[in-house]
Protein backbone atom coordinates (compact mmCIF):
# COMPACT_ATOMS: atom_id res chain seq x y z
CA UNK A 1 0.00 0.00 0.00
CA UNK A 2 1.26 3.48 -0.88
CA UNK A 3 1.50 5.28 2.44
CA UNK A 4 1.73 8.75 0.89
CA UNK A 5 -1.12 10.80 -0.56
CA UNK A 6 -0.07 13.63 -2.87
CA UNK A 7 -2.08 16.78 -2.13
CA UNK A 8 -3.32 18.50 -5.27
CA UNK A 9 -2.31 15.54 -7.46
CA UNK A 10 -3.91 12.28 -6.31
CA UNK A 11 -7.64 11.65 -6.12
CA UNK A 12 -9.06 11.95 -2.62
CA UNK A 13 -11.65 9.36 -1.52
CA UNK A 14 -13.57 8.80 1.70
CA UNK A 15 -11.28 5.91 2.64
CA UNK A 16 -8.16 7.95 1.89
CA UNK A 17 -9.36 10.81 4.08
CA UNK A 18 -10.06 8.40 6.94
CA UNK A 19 -6.62 6.81 6.45
CA UNK A 20 -4.95 10.21 6.79
CA UNK A 21 -7.09 11.01 9.84
CA UNK A 22 -6.03 7.72 11.47
CA UNK A 23 -2.37 8.12 10.49
CA UNK A 24 -2.37 5.14 8.13
CA UNK A 25 -1.47 7.48 5.26
CA UNK A 26 0.50 10.70 5.13
CA UNK A 27 -0.41 13.66 2.95
CA UNK A 28 2.56 15.24 1.21
CA UNK A 29 3.30 18.10 -1.18
CA UNK A 30 5.20 17.11 -4.32
CA UNK A 31 7.26 19.43 -6.52
CA UNK A 32 4.37 19.53 -8.98
CA UNK A 33 1.91 20.75 -6.31
CA UNK A 34 4.45 23.24 -4.98
CA UNK A 35 4.87 24.59 -8.50
CA UNK A 36 1.11 25.02 -8.89
CA UNK A 37 0.80 26.84 -5.57
CA UNK A 38 3.73 29.17 -6.27
CA UNK A 39 2.63 29.91 -9.83
CA UNK A 40 -0.88 30.86 -8.73
CA UNK A 41 0.48 32.96 -5.88
CA UNK A 42 2.60 35.02 -8.29
CA UNK A 43 -0.56 35.80 -10.27
CA UNK A 44 -2.32 37.05 -7.15
CA UNK A 45 0.59 39.30 -6.23
CA UNK A 46 0.48 40.91 -9.65
CA UNK A 47 -3.25 41.52 -9.36
CA UNK A 48 -2.94 42.83 -5.80
CA UNK A 49 -0.64 45.62 -6.97
CA UNK A 50 -2.88 46.49 -9.93
CA UNK A 51 -5.05 49.60 -10.13
CA UNK A 52 -7.89 47.43 -11.46
CA UNK A 53 -10.46 46.38 -8.85
CA UNK A 54 -10.43 42.57 -8.57
CA UNK A 55 -12.85 41.03 -6.07
CA UNK A 56 -11.32 39.52 -2.99
CA UNK A 57 -7.80 40.54 -3.92
CA UNK A 58 -7.81 44.33 -3.68
CA UNK A 59 -11.48 44.92 -2.75
CA UNK A 60 -13.71 44.37 0.24
CA UNK A 61 -16.00 41.36 0.53
CA UNK A 62 -19.67 40.59 0.02
CA UNK A 63 -21.66 43.85 -0.24
CA UNK A 64 -18.35 45.77 0.09
CA UNK A 65 -17.04 44.30 -3.14
CA UNK A 66 -17.08 47.74 -4.76
CA UNK A 67 -14.67 49.20 -2.17
CA UNK A 68 -11.05 49.05 -3.33
CA UNK A 69 -8.32 48.36 -0.73
CA UNK A 70 -4.79 49.73 -0.90
CA UNK A 71 -1.81 47.31 -0.91
CA UNK A 72 -0.82 48.62 2.54
CA UNK A 73 -4.20 47.61 4.00
CA UNK A 74 -4.35 44.17 2.40
CA UNK A 75 -2.84 42.17 5.28
CA UNK A 76 -5.13 43.78 7.84
CA UNK A 77 -8.11 43.13 5.58
CA UNK A 78 -7.38 39.38 5.47
CA UNK A 79 -6.99 39.11 9.24
CA UNK A 80 -10.16 41.14 9.79
CA UNK A 81 -11.99 38.79 7.45
CA UNK A 82 -11.36 35.76 9.67
CA UNK A 83 -11.95 37.62 12.92
CA UNK A 84 -15.28 39.10 11.85
CA UNK A 85 -16.53 35.83 10.35
CA UNK A 86 -15.63 33.68 13.37
CA UNK A 87 -19.08 33.96 14.92
CA UNK A 88 -19.96 30.28 15.32
CA UNK A 89 -21.93 29.14 18.36
CA UNK A 90 -22.88 25.89 20.02
CA UNK A 91 -20.81 22.88 21.02
CA UNK A 92 -17.50 22.23 19.25
CA UNK A 93 -17.53 19.62 16.50
CA UNK A 94 -15.45 16.47 17.07
CA UNK A 95 -11.73 17.06 16.61
CA UNK A 96 -11.71 14.40 13.88
CA UNK A 97 -14.10 16.55 11.87
CA UNK A 98 -11.72 19.50 12.21
CA UNK A 99 -8.95 17.26 10.88
CA UNK A 100 -11.06 16.18 7.90
CA UNK A 101 -11.77 19.85 7.15
CA UNK A 102 -8.04 20.62 7.18
CA UNK A 103 -7.22 17.68 4.89
CA UNK A 104 -9.89 18.64 2.36
CA UNK A 105 -8.89 22.32 2.42
CA UNK A 106 -5.19 21.54 1.88
CA UNK A 107 -6.08 19.33 -1.09
CA UNK A 108 -8.19 22.11 -2.63
CA UNK A 109 -5.57 24.80 -2.06
CA UNK A 110 -2.85 22.61 -3.56
CA UNK A 111 -4.54 22.46 -6.95
CA UNK A 112 -3.26 25.92 -7.86
CA UNK A 113 -6.38 28.04 -8.30
CA UNK A 114 -6.61 29.74 -4.91
CA UNK A 115 -3.55 31.98 -4.82
CA UNK A 116 -2.39 31.12 -1.32
CA UNK A 117 1.29 31.16 -0.31
CA UNK A 118 3.18 27.91 0.07
CA UNK A 119 4.09 28.64 3.69
CA UNK A 120 0.41 28.78 4.67
CA UNK A 121 -0.29 25.39 3.11
CA UNK A 122 2.80 23.95 4.78
CA UNK A 123 1.64 25.26 8.16
CA UNK A 124 -1.74 23.55 7.68
CA UNK A 125 0.01 20.27 6.85
CA UNK A 126 2.04 20.70 10.06
CA UNK A 127 -1.23 21.05 11.97
CA UNK A 128 -2.54 17.82 10.40
CA UNK A 129 0.61 15.82 11.04
CA UNK A 130 0.89 16.92 14.66
CA UNK A 131 -2.83 16.66 15.45
CA UNK A 132 -3.03 20.39 16.13
CA UNK A 133 -6.76 20.54 15.54
CA UNK A 134 -8.63 23.83 15.88
CA UNK A 135 -11.81 24.12 17.91
CA UNK A 136 -14.78 24.75 15.60
CA UNK A 137 -18.33 25.52 16.87
CA UNK A 138 -21.05 23.41 15.25
CA UNK A 139 -23.52 26.19 14.40
CA UNK A 140 -23.35 29.32 12.28
CA UNK A 141 -22.89 28.29 8.65
CA UNK A 142 -25.60 28.75 6.03
CA UNK A 143 -23.60 26.81 3.43
CA UNK A 144 -22.85 29.66 0.96
CA UNK A 145 -20.37 31.55 0.51
CA UNK A 146 -19.25 28.21 1.69
CA UNK A 147 -18.90 27.50 5.39
CA UNK A 148 -17.66 30.94 6.38
CA UNK A 149 -18.04 30.81 10.18
CA UNK A 150 -16.66 27.31 10.85
CA UNK A 151 -13.78 27.78 8.40
CA UNK A 152 -12.92 31.09 10.07
CA UNK A 153 -12.65 29.33 13.42
CA UNK A 154 -10.61 26.57 11.76
CA UNK A 155 -7.97 29.02 10.51
CA UNK A 156 -7.81 31.64 13.29
CA UNK A 157 -4.91 29.71 14.89
CA UNK A 158 -2.73 30.46 11.86
CA UNK A 159 -2.15 33.95 13.30
CA UNK A 160 -2.48 33.09 16.97
CA UNK A 161 -6.21 33.57 17.55
CA UNK A 162 -8.80 30.92 18.37
CA UNK A 163 -8.23 27.60 20.12
CA UNK A 164 -6.78 24.12 19.66
CA UNK A 165 -7.79 20.78 21.06
CA UNK A 166 -5.18 19.22 23.33
CA UNK A 167 -6.58 15.77 23.96
CA UNK A 168 -10.04 16.35 25.41
CA UNK A 169 -9.16 19.81 26.74
CA UNK A 170 -8.98 23.16 24.94
CA UNK A 171 -5.99 25.52 24.84
CA UNK A 172 -5.46 28.94 23.32
CA UNK A 173 -3.85 29.01 19.91
CA UNK A 174 -1.16 31.37 21.19
CA UNK A 175 -0.04 28.94 23.88
CA UNK A 176 0.05 25.99 21.46
CA UNK A 177 2.00 27.91 18.81
CA UNK A 178 4.50 28.90 21.51
CA UNK A 179 4.77 25.30 22.66
CA UNK A 180 5.66 24.19 19.12
CA UNK A 181 7.88 27.24 18.51
CA UNK A 182 5.71 28.44 15.64
CA UNK A 183 5.42 32.10 14.74
CA UNK A 184 1.96 33.45 13.80
CA UNK A 185 1.51 33.83 10.05
CA UNK A 186 0.47 37.23 8.72
CA UNK A 187 -2.04 36.61 5.95
CA UNK A 188 -1.55 38.38 2.65
CA UNK A 189 -3.78 39.29 -0.32
CA UNK A 190 -6.53 36.76 -1.16
CA UNK A 191 -5.42 34.30 1.54
CA UNK A 192 -8.19 34.92 4.05
CA UNK A 193 -10.82 34.51 1.36
CA UNK A 194 -9.13 31.36 0.02
CA UNK A 195 -9.24 29.87 3.50
CA UNK A 196 -12.81 30.64 4.56
CA UNK A 197 -14.60 30.27 1.22
CA UNK A 198 -15.38 26.61 0.61
CA UNK A 199 -17.61 23.72 1.59
CA UNK A 200 -15.21 21.84 3.85
CA UNK A 201 -17.53 21.86 6.90
CA UNK A 202 -20.38 20.34 4.88
CA UNK A 203 -17.95 17.98 3.17
CA UNK A 204 -16.36 16.81 6.42
CA UNK A 205 -19.78 15.86 7.78
CA UNK A 206 -20.56 14.01 4.55
CA UNK A 207 -17.27 12.06 4.70
CA UNK A 208 -17.67 11.26 8.40
CA UNK A 209 -21.24 10.15 7.83
CA UNK A 210 -20.44 8.08 4.74
CA UNK A 211 -17.77 6.20 6.66
CA UNK A 212 -20.29 5.34 9.36
CA UNK A 213 -23.20 4.72 6.99
CA UNK A 214 -21.27 2.15 4.97
CA UNK A 215 -20.88 -0.07 8.03
CA UNK A 216 -24.45 0.49 9.17
CA UNK A 217 -25.82 -0.50 5.75
CA UNK A 218 -23.98 -3.80 6.06
CA UNK A 219 -25.09 -4.13 9.66
CA UNK A 220 -28.71 -3.61 8.59
CA UNK A 221 -28.51 -6.80 6.52
CA UNK A 222 -26.89 -8.75 9.36
CA UNK A 223 -29.35 -7.49 11.94
CA UNK A 224 -32.27 -8.16 9.60
CA UNK A 225 -31.06 -11.67 8.78
CA UNK A 226 -30.67 -12.50 12.47
CA UNK A 227 -34.19 -11.22 13.15
CA UNK A 228 -35.44 -13.32 10.22
CA UNK A 229 -33.80 -16.37 11.78
CA UNK A 230 -35.38 -15.62 15.14
CA UNK A 231 -38.76 -15.14 13.45
CA UNK A 232 -38.20 -18.22 11.28
CA UNK A 233 -39.03 -16.27 8.16
CA UNK A 234 -38.71 -17.46 4.58
CA UNK A 235 -35.60 -17.17 2.41
CA UNK A 236 -37.57 -17.18 -0.86
CA UNK A 237 -38.02 -13.36 -1.10
CA UNK A 238 -34.24 -13.05 -1.53
CA UNK A 239 -33.87 -15.34 -4.56
CA UNK A 240 -31.83 -13.86 -7.40
CA UNK A 241 -34.52 -14.60 -10.01
CA UNK A 242 -36.90 -12.23 -8.27
CA UNK A 243 -34.49 -9.31 -8.19
CA UNK A 244 -33.15 -9.81 -11.71
CA UNK A 245 -36.43 -8.51 -13.08
CA UNK A 246 -36.22 -5.29 -10.99
CA UNK A 247 -32.48 -4.74 -11.04
CA UNK A 248 -31.80 -1.79 -8.77
CA UNK A 249 -28.16 -1.95 -7.71
CA UNK A 250 -28.79 -1.69 -3.98
CA UNK A 251 -31.64 -4.21 -4.02
CA UNK A 252 -29.58 -6.84 -5.83
CA UNK A 253 -26.69 -6.32 -3.43
CA UNK A 254 -28.84 -6.65 -0.30
CA UNK A 255 -30.61 -9.77 -1.61
CA UNK A 256 -27.26 -11.36 -2.35
CA UNK A 257 -25.91 -10.52 1.10
CA UNK A 258 -28.95 -11.91 2.88
CA UNK A 259 -28.79 -15.12 0.83
CA UNK A 260 -25.20 -15.50 1.99
CA UNK A 261 -26.16 -14.75 5.59
CA UNK A 262 -28.83 -17.47 5.50
CA UNK A 263 -26.79 -20.03 3.56
CA UNK A 264 -26.41 -23.34 5.40
CA UNK A 265 -28.96 -22.51 8.07
CA UNK A 266 -30.54 -25.57 9.67
CA UNK A 267 -33.09 -23.28 11.27
CA UNK A 268 -34.60 -22.27 7.94
CA UNK A 269 -34.75 -25.85 6.75
CA UNK A 270 -36.67 -26.77 9.90
CA UNK A 271 -39.83 -25.03 8.69
CA UNK A 272 -39.73 -25.38 4.92
CA UNK A 273 -43.19 -26.95 4.84
CA UNK A 274 -44.82 -24.74 7.48
CA UNK A 275 -48.31 -23.28 6.99
CA UNK A 276 -47.19 -19.65 6.53
CA UNK A 277 -47.68 -18.13 3.06
CA UNK A 278 -45.67 -14.92 3.43
CA UNK A 279 -43.80 -12.81 5.97
CA UNK A 280 -44.53 -9.20 6.96
CA UNK A 281 -42.88 -6.52 4.85
CA UNK A 282 -40.16 -5.70 7.41
CA UNK A 283 -38.82 -9.22 6.81
CA UNK A 284 -39.44 -9.95 3.14
CA UNK A 285 -38.91 -6.43 1.79
CA UNK A 286 -35.44 -5.95 3.23
CA UNK A 287 -33.81 -5.96 -0.24
CA UNK A 288 -36.13 -3.22 -1.46
CA UNK A 289 -35.89 -1.03 1.66
CA UNK A 290 -32.25 -1.60 2.62
CA UNK A 291 -31.40 -1.48 -1.08
CA UNK A 292 -33.01 1.92 -1.57
CA UNK A 293 -30.88 3.24 1.30
CA UNK A 294 -27.79 1.78 -0.39
CA UNK A 295 -28.66 3.61 -3.57
CA UNK A 296 -28.81 6.88 -1.62
CA UNK A 297 -25.41 6.07 -0.12
CA UNK A 298 -23.88 5.53 -3.55
CA UNK A 299 -25.33 8.83 -4.75
CA UNK A 300 -23.91 10.81 -1.83
CA UNK A 301 -20.57 9.02 -2.10
CA UNK A 302 -20.29 9.94 -5.79
CA UNK A 303 -21.04 13.61 -5.15
CA UNK A 304 -18.81 13.82 -2.07
CA UNK A 305 -15.85 12.45 -4.02
CA UNK A 306 -16.39 15.05 -6.73
CA UNK A 307 -16.51 17.75 -4.05
CA UNK A 308 -13.43 16.59 -2.16
CA UNK A 309 -11.40 16.83 -5.38
CA UNK A 310 -12.82 20.22 -6.36
CA UNK A 311 -11.80 23.84 -5.74
CA UNK A 312 -14.62 25.57 -3.88
CA UNK A 313 -13.23 28.94 -2.84
CA UNK A 314 -13.74 32.26 -4.61
CA UNK A 315 -12.55 33.99 -6.71
CA UNK A 316 -10.76 31.40 -8.85
CA UNK A 317 -7.43 32.55 -10.30
CA UNK A 318 -7.06 31.77 -14.02
CA UNK A 319 -4.30 34.14 -15.19
CA UNK A 320 -2.22 37.18 -14.20
CA UNK A 321 -5.20 39.40 -14.93
CA UNK A 322 -8.26 37.17 -14.56
CA UNK A 323 -9.97 36.07 -11.36
CA UNK A 324 -13.47 34.72 -11.84
CA UNK A 325 -15.95 35.47 -9.07
CA UNK A 326 -18.36 32.56 -9.35
CA UNK A 327 -20.30 30.28 -7.05
CA UNK A 328 -18.21 27.13 -6.52
CA UNK A 329 -18.60 27.72 -2.78
CA UNK A 330 -22.36 27.06 -2.87
CA UNK A 331 -23.22 23.96 -0.85
CA UNK A 332 -26.39 22.94 -2.67
CA UNK A 333 -24.90 19.93 -4.55
CA UNK A 334 -24.04 18.24 -1.24
CA UNK A 335 -26.91 19.69 0.80
CA UNK A 336 -29.65 18.03 -1.25
CA UNK A 337 -27.82 14.68 -1.33
CA UNK A 338 -27.26 14.81 2.43
CA UNK A 339 -30.97 15.35 2.97
CA UNK A 340 -31.72 12.37 0.72
CA UNK A 341 -29.19 10.25 2.63
CA UNK A 342 -30.76 11.33 5.93
CA UNK A 343 -34.11 9.92 4.82
CA UNK A 344 -32.34 6.74 3.72
CA UNK A 345 -30.70 6.29 7.13
CA UNK A 346 -33.93 7.07 8.95
CA UNK A 347 -35.76 4.37 7.00
CA UNK A 348 -33.20 1.75 8.06
CA UNK A 349 -34.15 2.53 11.64
CA UNK A 350 -37.86 2.54 10.83
CA UNK A 351 -37.84 -0.99 9.42
CA UNK A 352 -35.53 -2.22 12.19
CA UNK A 353 -37.99 -1.06 14.83
CA UNK A 354 -40.78 -2.96 13.03
CA UNK A 355 -38.72 -6.15 13.16
CA UNK A 356 -38.18 -5.64 16.90
CA UNK A 357 -41.95 -5.37 17.33
CA UNK A 358 -42.54 -8.56 15.31
CA UNK A 359 -40.26 -10.54 17.59
CA UNK A 360 -42.32 -9.46 20.62
CA UNK A 361 -45.73 -10.59 19.34
CA UNK A 362 -45.40 -14.20 20.42
CA UNK A 363 -45.95 -15.80 17.00
CA UNK A 364 -44.61 -18.94 15.35
CA UNK A 365 -43.04 -20.50 18.38
CA UNK A 366 -41.69 -17.39 20.06
CA UNK A 367 -42.97 -16.46 23.53
CA UNK A 368 -44.63 -13.09 23.96
CA UNK A 369 -42.12 -10.36 24.81
CA UNK A 370 -39.37 -12.96 24.26
CA UNK A 371 -39.76 -14.34 27.77
CA UNK A 372 -41.21 -17.66 28.94
CA UNK A 373 -42.19 -16.21 32.30
CA UNK A 374 -44.36 -13.26 31.31
CA UNK A 375 -46.56 -11.53 33.84
CA UNK A 376 -44.09 -11.30 36.66
CA UNK A 377 -41.50 -10.44 34.02
CA UNK A 378 -41.82 -7.83 31.28
CA UNK A 379 -39.08 -9.41 29.20
CA UNK A 380 -38.10 -7.27 26.22
CA UNK A 381 -41.26 -5.16 26.17
CA UNK A 382 -39.67 -1.82 27.00
CA UNK A 383 -36.53 -1.54 24.82
CA UNK A 384 -38.87 -1.31 21.84
CA UNK A 385 -40.19 1.92 23.38
CA UNK A 386 -36.65 3.21 22.98
CA UNK A 387 -36.42 2.20 19.33
CA UNK A 388 -39.82 3.80 18.70
CA UNK A 389 -38.62 7.03 20.32
CA UNK A 390 -35.39 7.03 18.32
CA UNK A 391 -37.24 6.34 15.07
CA UNK A 392 -39.59 9.27 15.68
CA UNK A 393 -36.68 11.52 16.57
CA UNK A 394 -35.02 10.54 13.28
CA UNK A 395 -38.20 11.29 11.35
CA UNK A 396 -38.30 14.75 12.90
CA UNK A 397 -34.68 15.29 11.80
CA UNK A 398 -35.55 14.48 8.18
CA UNK A 399 -36.91 17.93 7.35
CA UNK A 400 -34.61 19.00 4.47
CA UNK A 401 -32.64 22.15 5.35
CA UNK A 402 -31.71 22.40 1.66
CA UNK A 403 -35.34 23.28 0.95
CA UNK A 404 -34.88 26.49 2.95
CA UNK A 405 -32.97 29.69 2.23
CA UNK A 406 -32.62 32.94 4.18
CA UNK A 407 -30.84 35.86 2.45
CA UNK A 408 -27.65 37.13 4.12
CA UNK A 409 -24.93 39.73 3.48
CA UNK A 410 -27.38 42.56 2.68
CA UNK A 411 -28.89 40.45 -0.10
CA UNK A 412 -25.59 39.74 -1.89
CA UNK A 413 -25.93 36.15 -0.71
CA UNK A 414 -29.62 35.91 -1.46
CA UNK A 415 -29.82 32.13 -1.84
CA UNK A 416 -27.98 29.82 0.51
CA UNK A 417 -27.88 26.00 0.86
CA UNK A 418 -28.12 25.43 4.63
CA UNK A 419 -26.01 22.35 3.85
CA UNK A 420 -24.12 22.57 7.13
CA UNK A 421 -27.36 21.78 8.94
CA UNK A 422 -28.04 18.93 6.51
CA UNK A 423 -24.63 17.45 7.34
CA UNK A 424 -25.08 17.76 11.09
CA UNK A 425 -28.56 16.21 11.02
CA UNK A 426 -27.33 13.37 8.81
CA UNK A 427 -24.82 12.41 11.50
CA UNK A 428 -27.36 12.78 14.32
CA UNK A 429 -29.61 10.28 12.54
CA UNK A 430 -26.69 7.90 12.06
CA UNK A 431 -25.90 8.07 15.78
CA UNK A 432 -29.50 7.18 16.60
CA UNK A 433 -29.44 4.32 14.09
CA UNK A 434 -26.50 2.74 15.90
CA UNK A 435 -28.66 2.53 19.02
CA UNK A 436 -31.65 1.10 17.15
CA UNK A 437 -29.56 -1.67 15.59
CA UNK A 438 -27.98 -2.41 18.97
CA UNK A 439 -31.44 -3.16 20.37
CA UNK A 440 -32.56 -5.18 17.34
CA UNK A 441 -29.44 -7.35 17.55
CA UNK A 442 -30.17 -7.97 21.24
CA UNK A 443 -33.75 -8.96 20.36
CA UNK A 444 -32.62 -11.18 17.50
CA UNK A 445 -30.14 -13.06 19.68
CA UNK A 446 -32.86 -13.65 22.30
CA UNK A 447 -35.27 -14.92 19.63
CA UNK A 448 -32.63 -17.25 18.22
CA UNK A 449 -32.32 -18.88 21.66
CA UNK A 450 -35.83 -20.29 21.16
CA UNK A 451 -34.79 -21.93 17.83
CA UNK A 452 -32.12 -24.09 19.39
CA UNK A 453 -30.83 -26.73 18.90
CA UNK A 454 -31.08 -25.57 15.27
CA UNK A 455 -27.86 -24.18 13.85
CA UNK A 456 -27.52 -21.00 11.82
CA UNK A 457 -25.05 -19.92 9.14
CA UNK A 458 -21.43 -19.47 10.14
CA UNK A 459 -21.63 -15.66 10.04
CA UNK A 460 -24.84 -15.56 12.07
CA UNK A 461 -23.41 -18.01 14.62
CA UNK A 462 -20.25 -15.94 14.88
CA UNK A 463 -22.24 -12.78 15.58
CA UNK A 464 -24.48 -14.61 18.02
CA UNK A 465 -21.37 -15.53 20.02
CA UNK A 466 -20.07 -11.95 19.88
CA UNK A 467 -23.37 -10.71 21.30
CA UNK A 468 -23.43 -13.38 23.98
CA UNK A 469 -19.89 -12.46 25.04
CA UNK A 470 -21.37 -9.13 26.21
CA UNK A 471 -25.05 -9.80 26.87
CA UNK A 472 -26.47 -12.97 28.42
CA UNK A 473 -29.77 -14.56 27.51
CA UNK A 474 -32.60 -12.92 29.44
CA UNK A 475 -34.11 -15.53 31.77
CA UNK A 476 -35.91 -13.15 34.15
CA UNK A 477 -36.11 -9.38 34.40
CA UNK A 478 -32.91 -7.47 35.07
CA UNK A 479 -31.65 -3.96 34.50
CA UNK A 480 -31.25 -3.80 30.72
CA UNK A 481 -29.48 -0.45 30.57
CA UNK A 482 -26.06 -2.08 30.86
CA UNK A 483 -26.97 -4.64 28.20
CA UNK A 484 -28.09 -1.93 25.80
CA UNK A 485 -24.94 0.08 26.47
CA UNK A 486 -22.81 -2.99 25.77
CA UNK A 487 -24.67 -3.61 22.51
CA UNK A 488 -24.24 0.03 21.45
CA UNK A 489 -20.52 -0.29 22.08
CA UNK A 490 -20.38 -3.40 19.86
CA UNK A 491 -22.01 -1.42 17.08
CA UNK A 492 -19.93 1.73 17.52
CA UNK A 493 -16.66 -0.23 17.52
CA UNK A 494 -17.80 -2.24 14.48
CA UNK A 495 -17.36 -5.48 16.42
CA UNK A 496 -20.31 -7.18 14.70
CA UNK A 497 -19.07 -9.03 11.61
CA UNK A 498 -20.72 -7.57 8.48
CA UNK A 499 -18.40 -8.66 5.65
CA UNK A 500 -16.92 -12.04 4.83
Amino acid sequence: MNLNFQYGIDKLTTSTVMDIVAGRKKGILTEIAVGKINDCRSKVEKMASSDKAIYGINTGFGPLCDTQISPEETAKLQENLLITHAVGVGQPIASELSKIMLICKVHALSQGYSGIRLEVVQRLIFFIEHDLLPVVPEQGSVGASGDLAPLSHLFLPLFGEGEFWEGSSISTAKSVLTKYQLSPIQLQAKEGLALINGTQFILAHAIWGLNKMEYLLNLADVSGAMSLEGFQGSASPFRSELHAIRPFKGTIEVASRIRALLSGSQNLNAHVDCERVQDPYSIRCMPQVHGASRNAFYHLEELAEIEMNSVTDNPIILSDTEAISGGNFHGQPLAMALDYASIAVSELGNISDRRCYLLLEGKYGLPRLLTTSGGLNSGFMIPQYTTAALVTENKSLCFPPSADSIPTSLGQEDHVSMGSISGRKFNQILNNLEKIFAIELMYAAQAMEFRRPNKFSNVVEQNFEIIRSKVDKLEEDRLLKDDISAMIELVKTKAIVVTW
